[in-house]
């Protein structure tokens, strides 16, 4: 008899297991990273008044990369996240406006040294 199709679907699962486990690894290191990010954010909100435009833009894309993560875990799809995938684009804020920071001026360089 010839089994080829079962064995190639049992392969295909323990394949799908073994990414599972790894972005398993990679889901506990991304849930440290958002918890840090969010303290950071707090305390940038506490000192400037309003959050910070690119951990606001970093934090969402990773949440939507933890999304990812949990669709793929729960065999929801077969798309495998970042980095077989593009990184997730943030998308436009729904809170609180961020921080907006002033461009520096620049100084005149055609100037002759000030002796």
């Amino acid at each position: 008899m010839n089994d080829t199709p079962e064995r190639a679907q049992r392969e295909s699962i323990i394949l799908r297991v073994l990414w599972m486990l790894v972005f398993l690894v990679v889901w506990q290191l991304a849930e440290l990273l958002l918890g840090g990010l969010v303290m950071v954010q707090l305390i940038y909100r506490l000192i400037y008044g309003a959050p910070s435009a690119s951990l606001m833009n970093f934090g969402d894309s990773l949440s939507q990369y933890l999304a990812q993560i949990g669709r793929f875990g729960t065999f929801h799809t077969d798309n495998k996240p970042w980095p077989f995938a593009d990184w997730p684009a943030p998308r436009a804020p729904e809170g609180e406006a961020p921080h907006a920071v002033a461009p520096a001026p620049h100084p005149v360089r055609d100037e002759e040294p000030k002796l």
